[in-house]
Formats: C-alpha cells, structure tokens, sequence
C-alpha cells in the first residue's frame, strides 16, 4: 500500500488536494443545514417576522445547491483521480509482468498473475475512489457534527461521544482481523482462475476421455473453497456495521431521553432537539461509511502488497561484463552449460551440454520426451539463467547483452504456441513494421499460402482465439510464417512440424535451404526425418548429451538414435 500511495499517487497530491478543499466546503454546507434549521425554528419563527424567515430559507437553500455542487464535482475529480492511478497502475505491472523471467513467472504462477492484473487493480481503484469521496465527508461529517452540537447542547453532546470509542475500537478490531483472511482468498481465487483457464483450454480433451463430472467435482470443491474464504472474511467484516448501528442507536436513546428530560425543565428548546437528532443521523451516516471504508481498505491493501511483489521483484536478468571470445569463435557457443529448474535439485535438467555452430548451419536437436531439449532453446534466449557455464552468439556472452537486443536476433515457434483472435496478416505481423508482401512472402514459405489463397479464407480472414478455427498443421504454418516474417538471425523450430505430413514437412525443409541459407536454425523434432539434414544433430537423453554429429556419425556412434531412426523409419 505504501508504495500505491507514494508513488503512482504522487502526481495527483495537487488534484487531490483541490478536491479535497471543494469535498470539504461541501460538507460543511452539509452541516450547516441543520443548524440554520435549528436557528429557524428556535429564533426566527417565534418572532413572526417573514422577511428573515425567507432570507433565512434563501440561505437554506444556497447551502443545498453549494453542497451539491460542491460535491458532485470532488466525486468527479475523485473517480478521475483513481482511474488514471489504476491505469498507470495496470500498465507498469503488465509491463512488469512482461519482463519477468520464466523462473519469477513460473514461481508466481500465471493464474496469479492474472488475477493481480484483474481483481487486485480493480480493489485499489475501489479504494482510491472510496476513500476520497468518503475519507474526507465522513470525518469531517462526524468532526464537524461533533463541534456543532457542542454550539447546540453540550450535555447531549456528552452523551452522543460516550459511544464514540467503543464503535471505533469494533471497527479497527475486525478491519485488522479480516486483512489476512483477504489475503488467503486472493490466494483461493488464484487457484481458482488456474483451474478455469486449465478446464476452459482442455474443454475438448475432457469431452473425449468424459471426465466432465470430474472436472465439475474439482469446480465446486474450489469453487465452495472460494466462498468459504469469503464468506469468512465478509462475516468477520459484517460485524462492522451492526456493530456500530447497534451502539449508535444506544446513544440516540440516551441522546432523545435526556434530551426530552432538559426540554421539560427547561434547560434546552425543541429545535435544538430536532436539529440534535438531525446531527446524530448524519453522524450515524457517516460513521456506516467509515466502517464499509474499513472493509474495502482491507481487501486493497491485501490487493496493493500483492501488486507490489510483482512490481517490486528484483531483476533477474542482469547484465554482466564478461569478455568477448575470439573474433573467428564460432557464432553460437556453449560452454559447458548446466540448468536446473530447481536449485535444490540434485539432478540438473540439462549437464554439461557443449557444442558450436557457425553462421548458417543447421542444428537438430532429438531426444525423448523430457530430455531437456525445449529446455536449451529457452537458455539460448535467455528466458532462464544458466546454472553453470556460458551461452555465447557472435562471441559475445548473452549475459552482456540486452534482452531486448539478444531477442532480436530469434524467429521462433515454440511447442503448444500461441495464436492470437485477429487476422492471419496481423497473427504473422504481431505489431512489427512488416509490408504486406513480406507477410504474404512468408505465408507462402511457411507453405501456409495454400489454405490462405486458394481456400478463400484470405490474408484477413478472422482467427478465433487460440486458432480454434484451423487445424493443427494449419496454425503450425502461420506460427512459422510468423517466425520466417522478420528474416531473423537465427530461427528455432521447437517441435514445429508435429501436425505437418511428410510431403509438406519436406517441402519446408526446402524452402528453409532455399530461401534462408545465411539463417542459423535450430530444428527441435521428434522426427528423425526432420533433422537428418542437418549439419550437426544433438542427442540428448536425461539432461545429457549422448551423441552429437551428423546423421550418418549418429548412426554408426550413437546407440541412441539408432534405436529412434529405426523405431520411426
């Protein structure tokens, strides 16, 4: 929360502070309503005289249409204050989240980082706009209505603060209590969006295998988790309000007994009564919205410490200063390069994985399932640090390279990759300055050209969210077109050609030797056919490297991918 109110309010303090001063005129308009009426009634009635009964009803009616004003505009500027907050908010924890390593992601989850975008902004915003339209009426609204009735009747006023402390304590008592039962059902609803967004994915897969009364089970049992979280939190809270009803309500008895006791022996007037219990109404009013403002400061300040360790996460990607390699090193190096996902783990993921490859070859990369193989793309980007040894490109250590420089050099697909809801030119474009001819260029690389041209759909035909509308070979061509766009230094093919037949597998594997001989391609595969042509082919198995060379060394050196060519071929 501090840092909500420290840094993203900062700018506003001027604006605020203006809406403050008008918020407060308002009020006090508010609160002199009941004492001209008090005035009126006691003094001005009696003396029969019309002209000041009008002037003093003029007056009424001037405090009225200044109050209203008055606070329809600070409302106004409140709403607009807490909105551009939010949205400045928003933006640096997207732009946050966009940057943060795959390890900080993975660590936070994506489901939470989804709800700290959604749920906990929307609880700030909630809370910023609350607590300027109420922060400021409400006290003063008790303060001032306070001071006021000290004017009109000070023994009733005596009477009417008695209560005061104890519907304070109630109210910071169960608002400090609620705070971390708010934050366990962030937690609860963070699981909960996971799963949404698993069973949502995977609606067909569990329409196949009928397991919709399963994952229907799995629902409710998080779903009534959820509701117990906040059911818990909102009875905790909703003893607020009661609460403070029930001991305000006690101290307007006392307030209308004694009062009636001073009106009979003389000691106050009936408007003074009148404008007394007026006074305790909006008091009362008042003191409501502070406790439902204790409730909404709750949840955003659990909401604001949730955003903050996003935003306040350290760098992991730092840049280093590490010495270049020979000017005739190779164009990507690894060194002795070692990767495990979890430091505690004894067995790294990937160990000692050493190779070179020049400007223009082909690297394939072949292993079971699990072998680490997507693994060494991912270190080769730099979307995860290496535990040991050095990743080099053009001699330079990628440790000393910018993120945003290093990834520039990359086309890529990954495995299970992402389409977007927009037109085929846009899903091929995504935001970078390509002509249309480029994009059609690489659509027809892409051997994609056939289905787009030919089966009418069109380079803007519309595409449904993660491209439901196409098949699996289909997308997996727009998503290379995608990577082949850009003409980029160094393209990986994790497992992109799955969904392809042989004949167009083969046909793309022409157009890349073709067309992008200066590419530098990193070709991750389950088939042997995809990589047999390359000019160097890795192995892996566990983590290791058990053959590297070209496909005709393999077969004579490596037992390994024997055992894959003959099991495919």
């Amino acid at each position: 929360m501090k840092k909500v109110l420290s840094v993203y309010l900062k700018p506003y303090y001027g604006r605020m502070l203006f809406g403050f001063i008008i918020k407060f005129i308002g009020t006090i308009m508010d609160l002199c309503l009941p004492w001209i009426l008090a005035y009126m009634i006691d003094t001005v009635i009696p003396q029969g005289r019309k002209n000041s009964i009008y002037l003093w009803g003029f007056a009424m009616l001037v405090c009225s249409v200044l109050a209203l004003t008055f606070n329809v505009i600070a409302n106004r500027m409140a709403s607009k204050v807490a909105r551009d907050t939010t949205e400045t908010l928003r933006h640096d924890l997207f732009e946050r989240v966009m940057w943060l390593s795959n390890a900080k992601t993975d660590a936070f989850t994506k489901p939470s980082l989804i709800s700290r975008l959604t749920t906990d902004t929307y609880n700030i915003h909630q809370m910023l706009g609350r607590v300027q339209r109420l922060g400021v009426r409400a006290p003063i609204l008790v303060i001032g209505g306070i001071l006021v009735t000290l004017t009109l009747d000070p023994v009733l006023t005596l009477v009417l603060v008695s209560v005061m402390p104890v519907t304070a304590y109630v109210t910071y008592y169960f608002s400090n209590k609620s705070i971390p039962m708010y934050h366990a059902l962030q937690r609860a609803v963070d699981k909960f969006v996971r799963l949404l967004r698993e069973d949502i994915a995977g609606i067909r897969v569990i329409k196949a295998l009928s397991k919709t009364e399963y994952e229907i089970e799995r629902y409710d049992a998080l779903n009534k988790e959820v509701i117990a979280l906040e059911k818990k939190a909102d009875i905790t809270m909703a003893i607020v309000n009661p609460a403070t009803n029930l001991f305000l309500n006690l101290g307007l008895v006392f307030v209308v007994i004694v009062g009636a006791y001073r009106v009979n022996a003389g000691s106050s007037e009936v408007g003074k009564i009148l404008a007394f219990l007026t006074y305790f109404t909006i008091i009362l009013n008042a003191m409501i919205n502070i406790s439902k403002m204790f409730v909404i400061v709750s949840k955003a300040v659990a909401s604001a410490n949730r955003i903050a360790q996003v935003i306040d996460e350290p760098e992991e990607m730092l840049l280093a200063h590490c010495e270049r390699l020979a000017e005739e090193a190779a164009y990507i190096r690894f060194a002795h390069v070692s990767f495990s996902y979890k430091p505690i783990q004894e067995e790294p993921n990937l160990d000692d994985i050493n190779f070179s490859l020049d400007k223009g070859e082909t690297l394939g990369i072949i292993g079971a399932t699990g072998s680490g193989k997507s693994t060494l793309a991912a270190l080769l980007m730099r979307f995860y640090e290496v535990s040991k040894g050095e990743i080099y490109i053009e001699g330079e250590n990628i440790r000393a390279m910018p993120t945003g420089r290093l990834r520039e050099h990359f086309g890529v697909v990954f495995q299970n990759d992402t389409l977007f809801e927009d037109s085929i030119a846009e899903n091929v474009r995504m935001g970078r300055k390509l002509s249309e001819d480029e994009i059609k260029a690489a659509i027809a690389q892409a051997k994609a050209k056939e289905f787009v041209e030919e089966a009418g759909r069109g380079y803007d035909s519309h595409i449904t969210v993660r491209g439901a509308n196409l098949s699996g070979g289909q997308k997996q061509r727009i998503l290379i077109a995608r990577a082949l766009a850009a003409h980029p230094d160094i393209l990986i093919l994790d497992d992109s050609s799955s969904a392809l037949d042989y004949k167009t597998d083969a046909a793309l594997r022409h157009e890349l030797a073709v067309h992008f001989a200066d590419m530098t391609k990193i070709i991750i595969a389950q088939r042997v056919s995809s990589i047999m042509h390359a000019d160097r082919i890795i192995v892996l198995e566990d983590g290791k490297m058990v053959g590297y060379g070209t496909h005709d060394t393999l077969l004579e050196q490596c037992e390994v991918y024997r055992e894959i060519r003959d099991s495919q071929l």
